[in-house]
């Protein structure tokens, strides 16, 4: 399924936040910090050594994201790639482009063998402007606090007309897993924890790109549709991708017995298998440059929208 929104070997290192800004806290939009980011970080720490199981679906994301490169005449040299998990930097490079990869993980940033990898902060970047041409983000931004503030970030570190690519969790996916685990939770202890993150719809994800000073931002809608015959290796495949609960105000106590379970059984299934669509906001965006097409000043136009509704006088002679 497919839906549009246009809106007008590895050299590991780790490179912390300038001094000024170490040890702040960092907060969304709303002014709430909603993810620990040490809790991501450790996920990603220990995800690095379980990612071969679950590489064919991070293959199939990344490998229809980067799709998008078939559809532009311009050739790219420099990338950076995002928390690619040494998935996205093999498929640049056999694209011809040199790669530099990043991650939160230091562990997960060294996967990405034959790039120049580092382990970097998501919201404290630190390239320097005009550094890349290319920026792909697979699966990787939707554990960031401030969204847009890293996208600006990038933005800043790509060259005029730089392309940007990058996919998010849009609203739908984990739904049917949150709605189950909420139901059994609350009839088991009386209520219920938040334990899947919370996604934008796909109007707002093209609507970040624009905030973020992007020119000709388009957002797409790609649906990834996984069966499960063993419901917990759905949970299995989470933690192997280091997809786990990082949310602030989740719940730290060990969680009832037969919550999963519960949960699990009561998901939506495709005959005898747990059925899973992962909703992805694929994501195109430009840095600006002055070659690119511009919107017409507005009062700038020289005929009405009513005489180019007009038909044409031998139209209405023929009607006759």
């Amino acid at each position: 399924m497919h839906a549009r929104v246009d809106i007008p070997g590895s050299r590991l290192g780790i490179v912390r936040a300038p001094a000024h800004m170490r040890g702040m806290a960092v907060e969304s939009v709303s002014g709430a910090e909603i993810f620990d980011r040490r809790a991501v970080r450790q996920h990603r720490d220990r995800a690095a050594a379980t990612l071969p199981e679950v590489a064919g679906i991070l293959h199939e994301a990344a490998g229809r994201l980067l799709d998008r490169l078939d559809d532009v005449t311009r050739r790219f040299s420099t990338a950076l790639d995002i928390g690619g998990r040494g998935i996205v930097a093999p498929l640049l490079q056999a694209r011809g482009i040199g790669v530099t990869s990043c991650d939160l993980s230091a562990r997960m940033a060294a996967r990405s063998v034959g790039a120049n990898a580092l382990a970097a902060d998501e919201e404290f970047l630190p390239f320097a402007p005009d550094s890349f041409d290319l920026v792909v983000a697979s699966l990787s931004l939707h554990w960031v606090n401030d969204l847009p503030g890293c996208l600006i970030q990038l933005r800043r570190a790509m060259r005029p007309d730089g392309l940007l690519l990058a996919s998010l969790p849009t609203i739908g996916t984990g739904a049917a897993l949150a709605q189950a685990l909420a139901g059994v939770e609350a009839a088991l202890t009386g209520g219920a924890s938040p334990r899947v993150a919370p996604f934008p719809s796909l109007r707002d994800a093209a609507g970040l790109l624009q905030r973020a000073g992007f020119a000709l931002p388009v957002a797409d809608l790609d649906e990834i549709r996984l069966l499960y015959a063993d419901p917990l290796a759905l949970l299995r495949d989470l933690r192997a991708a280091g997809e786990t609960n990082a949310l602030c105000q989740r719940d730290r106590r060990i969680p009832p017995r037969g919550l999963f379970p519960a949960a699990l059984a009561a998901m939506p299934r495709a005959g005898d298998r747990i059925e899973v669509t992962l909703r992805l906001a694929m994501l195109t965006a430009w840095a600006p440059a002055p070659s690119q097409p511009q919107p017409l000043r507005p009062g700038s136009a020289q005929t009405s929208l009513a005489a180019a509704l007009r038909p044409p006088p031998d139209a209405a002679a023929k009607s006759c």
